[in-house]
């Protein structure tokens, strides 16, 4: 009896051992990581403007760090108001380095890309405001463990910059019409009013893209260059009726009521696509699944941080999603690169349309902020409520 007993110690000591070898293997040897230094940019003052987006604004220089095994680490760097936290800061990422010692990295970082950070931080359009930058590393592929735990953050550093309008990039037409009032557009038929409706030139080619909310049963509009009605262009023919083709006959009158309508122009020839759409996030993400989306809802007060982009707050899984664009799955928007990537919380996540599905990092409750005002540039937010 005694050495049965004996024999059972001896079992469960050599399962327990098992057990925590599991562990073992899946997650061998990930430590947290040794401090990253920054070392530039070294402060300095930055005016960003629209005319010299593509220029080097500076290149971010750090020592990569080390987190005790043989893979990548991937490494970002964030900025924050100089009176904020990083709680949910600006991103710019600055590549994945598979290295096992302490080396020098270092990354040049555009006007473009800084103005993206500054923006996604909240900095405000035209004014010098003061920023704090860091780099924080992070391993990946950890098979085991949260990859977050292991996080490692460089020293602050702070600059002042100017951030710009990234729409002062781009060609862009604008949207006067009946619909504007209702819709959080400024005054009808206000080709002049400061939010009036634009569709960009995302290659300023005379080739524009876009979206347009249009809040009104029987809406009439016009497509201008200029914010004003020199050179207005409607339809071809003269009832309003899509034609695919534009012309100063008379407005352009969608017959599908109020909603969202995408369009399509080609400036240089004259002709034309119009289609309404319906925006909302579907995925196992969401609430409802792959079933149904649930739909996104417009903006239009001018005082909202959001205004003109679509928003909901919303329980999220650590699972896909996409923003979806019709019923059917023909039109939906997702990741650049078109494979299921994890989508960055806080800061903007550039998308395109016909992209791939994107992933919630962790499970949580988000507002979820839509920006496609302008084609250079759509982008989603997830931001951690």
């Amino acid at each position: 009896m005694k050495k049965i007993y004996l024999s059972l110690i001896l079992v469960a000591g050599i399962l327990s051992s098992l057990v925590s070898c599991s562990d073992d293997l899946l997650d061998p040897v990930a430590a947290k990581g040794d401090a990253i230094v920054l070392s530039a940019p070294t402060g300095g003052t930055y005016a960003l403007s629209a005319s010299t987006a593509s220029a080097t604004a500076f290149t971010v220089k750090w020592t990569s760090s080390t987190f005790g095994y043989s893979a990548a680490a991937r490494y970002t760097l964030q900025v924050i108001k100089s009176t904020g936290n990083f709680n949910a800061p600006g991103t710019f990422p600055l590549g994945d380095y598979n290295v096992n010692t302490a080396i020098d990295l270092s990354k040049a970082i555009t006007n473009r890309q800084l103005n993206a950070a500054l923006l996604g931080a909240g900095g405000a359009i035209g004014t010098s405001q003061a920023y704090k930058v860091r780099v924080v590393g992070s391993p990946i592929n950890q098979s085991s463990s949260t990859v977050a735990a292991y996080d490692v953050v460089s020293n602050e550093i702070t600059i002042t910059a100017t951030a710009f309008d990234t729409f002062d990039e781009f060609a862009r037409l604008y949207v006067p019409g009946n619909y504007q009032g209702a819709s959080g557009y400024g005054n009808n038929w206000s080709p002049d009013s400061p939010s009036v409706a634009k569709l960009f030139s995302a290659g300023n080619n005379g080739v524009y893209e876009g979206f347009v909310w249009m809040n009104e049963a029987t809406p009439e509009f016009k497509f201008t260059p200029v914010p004003s009605w020199s050179g207005d262009k409607g339809e071809s023919n003269g009832s309003g009726a899509f034609s695919g083709q534009l012309g100063t006959s008379s407005n352009i009158k969608p017959s599908a009521g109020a909603g969202t309508y995408f369009f399509n122009i080609n400036w240089n020839t004259g002709a034309y696509t119009m289609d309404k759409r319906q925006v909302s996030i579907i995925g196992a993400a969401t609430p409802n699944g792959w079933g149904n989306g649930t739909p996104m809802t417009f903006d239009t007060n001018p005082s909202s941080p959001y205004y003109q982009m679509y928003t909901i707050t919303l329980t999220l899984a650590k699972d896909e999603f996409l923003i979806r664009l019709k019923d059917d799955w023909s039109v939906k928007m997702g990741t650049l690169s078109g494979n299921a990537e994890d989508t960055t919380t806080g800061g903007q996540y550039k998308i395109k349309l016909g992209g791939g599905n994107m992933k919630v990092p962790t499970a949580g409750t988000y507002k979820v902020v839509l920006d496609i005002r302008n084609s250079a540039n759509y982008n989603i937010r997830l931001m951690p409520q």
